[in-house]
């Protein structure tokens, strides 16, 4: 008499970063697209977009709020237990330091383009209320992250900095500072955590 084979559940797919960046860069580019039929039609303008009138305030609008989200970042780590961080975070430091800028760049690209370029623009010509617009685009930009909602604290560590994303975004009309501003963020973060700096509570060394 043949025994039935015990049927095993399927693994669960480990995260991937080289697949995390094509995807990335594919919605990256299409972010891109609907953003120049939205300049071809005139529903925006590069000056809404790309502005470089003052040079010396969108390096201002990088340098401090990419230190003040780091410090952010690593005060919320250092209160934070372990076991209140989502997985995939924790294996982010374990990739090689390639792996873990295009990540952190294509991430930081596709996001701006999208959340910033796009939906807070959009908001931002009906609304007339820039902070109304930054609000609903980063309820929208949480409600993104969906890995996070078994992890509320999580969402915290991500509504701050889109708060912050947006406001540089207002303040310095071009959507080159809230790329870099997000991706200098997240790649300091995680060098921070890769190189053993900084270490969640409850965690071993």
């Amino acid at each position: 008499m043949n025994r039935p084979t015990e049927t095993l559940p399927p693994a669960k797919k480990e995260f991937n970063p080289k697949d995390a960046v094509l995807v990335f860069y594919a919605f990256a580019l299409i972010s891109a697209a609907v953003i120049f039929a939205l300049v071809i039609y005139r529903v925006l303008t590069l000056q809404d977009l790309l502005s470089f009138e003052h040079p010396l305030k969108m390096v201002l609008y990088v340098v401090f709020p990419t230190i003040s989200l780091l410090l952010f970042g690593v005060i919320l780590t250092l209160l934070t237990p372990a076991s209140y961080i989502d997985e995939t975070n924790k294996s982010y430091q374990n990739y090689s330091l390639a792996a873990i800028v295009s990540f952190t760049l294509a991430g930081a690209l596709f996001e701006e383009l999208l959340f910033r370029g796009i939906i807070q623009n959009v908001l931002n010509l009906y609304l007339s209320q820039p902070w109304l617009a930054i609000g609903i685009t980063t309820v929208l930009f949480a409600g993104m992250h969906v890995q996070y909602y078994s992890k509320p604290l999580m969402l915290l560590n991500i509504t701050i900095p889109s708060l912050v994303f947006g406001w540089v975004y207002v303040q310095t009309h071009n959507l080159l500072v809230p790329i870099l501003v997000h991706f200098f963020m997240n790649l300091g973060i995680t060098l921070l955590f890769k190189y053993k700096i900084i270490q969640m509570r409850g965690e071993k060394g």
